[in-house]
């Protein structure tokens, strides 16, 4: 069947794919809890006909804010199908924030995870009018649940009127609303139509090497379009999808499931990367020199396949010696791992590739539903350093000054209630401006230099892209984060946040004690050792690139501290703001 709504996925799937007890999947007291296609189109109906039974019109606005799990597809689809609108938001911003919100977006109810956030929920909504009740997922001492607006739609069914408003929302209409995160000023209200995600999820419906048998393991906010739009992948090619119970729980849910396919950002790879190499350190003699040597052999892996016959037989060796192991402690049978949302470290996808798990890059942003470019099977569809060729159907092009723009059947409606702010991103011709730099390679695949306002001069005329730099000195495992400065100063400069597990490592084969975070950061061998990383590093920057000062950090940055975003990339504004004495005395 054509899919026009997003919800016509429900009837696609149950006529397309196979009867499985497990199209979706959490756990749940230490038990995987598993729901059928059956189950999930029936709970969603019941939603869909409890919502108009509390009085919910085409138009309105549902907010939700809850931690992965099979209910927020119900409650998804629910309110789809009554002609509202879902506006998903992460549970981590601010009060203010979620006041912003829901005043802004005229919500009219909220659905919850949790009785604490509830309470702070109930405390915000009481400046905000148009809010009528908060819901909780499961039953909270004093709220309505879910499975309430449920068993209310059960007993008052109306399948004419539901299949009424069905019938009335058209592919182009409005299906949700996403307030990104941003990194300064208030959030903006992403409109995103019914076609602007289906045209997506179509588009790279190609990619996954599998199809109904599959499991995809989903931990990454569904709230944030990126996460949502795969969940929607999988249910449209029937694959079935398992809730991680958390991020501390990840490893231990992929050994269980054992999945084929996830999509995660760079910094979990990252940490990943860095339990190998942790792993290979604790190693001795002969074993510890195999190990390195297969890992510095997987640093030199040609991912389009071009490597020597010399090569391959020492690949070969490598595989039956070591990387095997690493395939299965992640599972053993991963064919798909999709990184997003920030740049990946060349390294990691030579690295993870030669060990047989497949990393594929993706590029695009809230406003663009969200693919805009990905590495894909296509010739050419891979390399290293690239986010791969555009996405079929989506067309982009380098503006004269180096800024990506993108058109096509994804490019978002608008910002609500800000037709100025949209015009100001999308031009005459339909062309989103991105606000990324980046350049075409000879073979079509784009490449991401920067971003577009956060390239800054010295005082000297001199441009720099803070994050070329970071990205790279992130390579280093003594480096969790950096954030380059230097805006009309006379050079670059650094805050730098040490990757403190590495650093307990490496005290103790170094016969370090290992006192403190902030006591081995005040510790003169230790900075010298994470200045010989910054030098190693300025020798492959230009002169006017490179970081001349340095304040090393003594915590780590952090959604929850506010350096963050959901999707882990640097809060610049608040970053400096928050160290502004810092930066000042680097440059005093």
């Amino acid at each position: 069947m054509t899919i026009t709504r997003i919800f016509d996925l429900l009837p696609h799937y149950a006529a397309s794919f196979k009867p499985k007890d497990d199209a979706l999947a959490c756990k749940e007291d230490g038990i995987w809890k598993k729901y059928s296609i059956g189950h999930y189109i029936q709970m969603a109906d019941n939603i869909t006909s409890g919502l108009i039974a509390l009085g919910v019109r085409k138009g309105d606005k549902i907010a939700t804010i809850t931690n992965n799990r099979p209910e927020w597809n119900f409650l998804d689809m629910a309110i789809m199908q009554a002609g509202a609108i879902h506006v998903p938001v992460y549970p981590t911003i601010s009060q203010s924030d979620y006041q912003y919100i829901f005043c802004h977006a005229e919500v009219k109810y909220v659905f919850v995870a949790g009785e604490e956030l509830a309470r702070r929920i109930q405390e915000v909504t009481r400046n905000c009018p148009s809010v009528k009740e908060i819901f909780t997922f499961k039953y909270r001492d004093g709220f309505r649940d879910i499975y309430d607006v449920a068993e209310l739609g059960q007993s008052n069914p109306e399948p004419e009127l539901v299949e009424s408003v069905k019938n009335s929302i058209d592919t182009s209409d409005l299906a949700t609303i996403i307030y990104t995160s941003g990194t300064t000023g208030s959030p903006k209200g992403v409109m995103l139509s019914h076609k602007n995600i289906i045209s997506n999820f179509t588009a790279v419906s190609y990619i996954p090497t599998f199809g109904e048998e599959g499991k995809a393991l989903s931990f990454l906010p569904l709230c944030h379009i990126y996460e949502r739009m795969l969940n929607y992948l999988y249910q449209y090619l029937g694959i079935s999808i398992y809730y991680a119970e958390s991020l501390a729980t990840i490893t231990e849910n992929i050994k269980e499931i054992r999945p084929d396919m996830m999509c995660c950002v760079p910094r979990l790879l990252e940490k990943i990367y860095d339990k190998i190499q942790a792993t290979g350190r604790k190693q001795k003699g002969i074993k510890k020199a195999i190990f390195f040597w297969a890992v510095n052999l997987a640093l030199h892996y040609d991912v389009q396949g071009r490597n020597n016959p010399w090569y391959k037989l020492k690949h070969l060796i490598a595989d039956r010696l070591i990387y095997n192991k690493w395939r299965e402690a992640l599972g053993g049978n991963f064919k798909i791992i999709v990184s997003g949302g920030a740049s990946i470290q060349p390294r990691l996808v030579r690295t993870f590739r030669a060990a047989g798990l497949p990393i594929y890059e993706g590029y695009g942003l809230t406003e663009t539903s969200p693919v805009v470019a990905v590495t894909s099977t296509d010739p050419n569809g891979i390399k290293v350093g690239t986010v791969g060729p555009p996405l079929r159907g989506v067309e982009v092009k380098i503006a004269d000054d180096g800024e990506i723009l993108a058109r096509g059947p994804g490019i978002m409606l608008g910002y609500f209630k800000d037709e100025k702010l949209t015009s100001e991103v999308i031009d005459s011709d339909g062309w989103f401006h991105t606000g990324d730099i980046g350049m075409f390679e000879k073979e079509g695949q784009l490449r991401i230099t920067g971003r577009k306002k956060e390239i800054f001069k010295t005082s000297l005329g001199k441009y720099i892209a803070p994050e070329l730099l970071e990205n790279k000195i992130k390579e280093s495992p003594f480096i969790d984060n950096i954030m380059v400065v230097g805006e009309n100063q006379k050079f670059a400069a650094a805050l730098v946040v040490p990757d403190f597990n590495h650093l307990r490592s490496w005290c103790k084969i170094k016969e370090i004690e290992y006192t403190t975070d902030a006591g081995m950061v005040a510790d003169q061998r230790i900075r010298a050792r994470l200045m010989k990383v910054i030098d190693l590093y300025n020798k492959e920057f230009g002169a006017t690139e490179q970081i001349k000062k340095v304040e090393f950090m003594n915590s780590e940055w952090s959604t929850s501290s506010g350096e963050l975003t959901p999707t882990l990339k640097l809060r610049r504004s608040v970053i400096n703001e928050k160290y502004r004495q810092q930066i000042e005395k680097l440059f005093t």
